[in-house]
């Protein structure tokens, strides 16, 4: 049971934890940046107790090193970083939206893809990739959570948190993504005929599309590691 005491400590640490981790998700605090426990607890704002707790979660996630008595250090990611995390985005989400077309789901439960791949498309025409970026994280995290999968949800938010720093940082170096909007609406039409093994396939195709474009700017631009 938890104790009108604990339960303040508990909402600081999940406050902090998602300060931190939208500074580190938007590059405000980038790949190699360092900075002391103390400073890190003056910019929330807060106790540097419910800091630390937040910050062991983050390296715990692999994306910052705690150096002892040097504070925190926000994790790059290499070329080679990046191709593994997205085999393991490309097998995971291709299990997700397999296990859901297998339930067919209905139009109105695929609502919310429809919707972020719309929003997609008109941030595409209007030129807001921020935009067009968070419709399309939108669409993913739904797929993901419409499979009912917690585990699997579990490890694939994780590992597209730190994905989600290398996309940001290369997202005006791209080509400009015109295929996403077909691609999602393959995967939906896919879902609603309930074919497991062609939207399966069209997502494995989608998620490796994805990586080589990243990986050929890292190539590009001689990108050790961002």
């Amino acid at each position: 049971m938890t104790t009108p005491q604990s339960a303040p400590t508990v909402s600081l640490v999940d406050a902090a934890y998602e300060q931190v981790r939208r500074r580190l998700l938007d590059n405000v605090w980038p790949p190699g940046h360092r900075a002391l426990e103390q400073e890190v607890a003056l910019a929330l704002g807060m106790s540097r107790t419910p800091v630390r707790e937040a910050l062991i979660r983050l390296q715990n996630e692999g994306l910052v090193e705690l150096v002892p008595r040097h504070g925190m250090r926000v994790l790059p990611l290499s070329a080679a970083d990046m191709r593994e995390i997205y085999e393991i985005l490309t097998a995971l989400e291709s299990v997700a939206a397999f296990r859901l077309a297998q339930r067919k789901p209905t139009k109105g439960e695929l609502a919310p893809l429809i919707d972020a791949t719309r929003a997609m498309d008109r941030a595409l025409k209007a030129g807001d990739l921020d935009a067009w970026a968070a419709a399309d994280e939108q669409f993913h995290a739904q797929l993901i959570d419409l499979a009912g999968n917690r585990q699997l949800q579990a490890t694939v938010m994780n590992y597209w948190d730190r994905a989600h720093r290398a996309r940001m940082f290369t997202l005006r170096l791209r080509p400009k993504p015109v295929n996403s909007t077909k691609e999602h609406m393959a995967m939906v039409d896919r879902l609603l005929s309930g074919d497991a093994d062609g939207v399966a396939q069209v997502v494995r195709e989608h998620r490796e599309r994805a990586s080589r474009e990243l990986l050929a700017i890292f190539d590009q631009y001689r990108l050790s590691q961002v």
